[in-house]
């Protein structure tokens, strides 16, 4: 059974950097498996963020987070990083972690999310 444990959000200014981790554990994840980062703030639906390949030759992000945040992975920890800078009130939202294996095209492990809330 494949667990995704969210941590690392929290209250922080407009401004200011937060880093999130997701530990993967309960299964090996081929090189081609997509670890995205997906958010979803009050009235809309959740979408996604940034993603990188298990390889980390594969990297995506939003037009809304590219050149603020970072993901990156540490496959000897099963653990996906989202570094967040220069934070919006508008980044404010449940962050979710979620795992695509490799062949489907759908995200089919998700972690429980993890609160981050950016005041003005």
């Amino acid at each position: 059974q494949v667990q995704l444990v969210e941590s690392g959000g929290g209250l922080v200014q407009a401004g200011g950097s937060l880093r999130l981790s997701c530990a993967a554990s309960g299964r090996t994840f081929s090189r081609y498996a997509m670890m995205g980062w997906f958010r979803q703030a009050p009235g809309k639906k959740r979408e996604l963020q940034a993603a990188i390949s298990w390889s980390g030759v594969s990297i995506y992000y939003s037009d809304s987070v590219k050149g603020r945040f970072t993901i990156s992975r540490d496959n000897a920890k099963n653990t996906v990083y989202l570094q967040m800078n220069s934070l919006k009130p508008e980044d404010t939202a449940v962050y979710y972690c979620a795992v695509c294996p490799e062949g489907k095209s759908t995200y089919d492990y998700w972690g429980q999310g993890t609160q981050v809330t950016v005041s003005s």
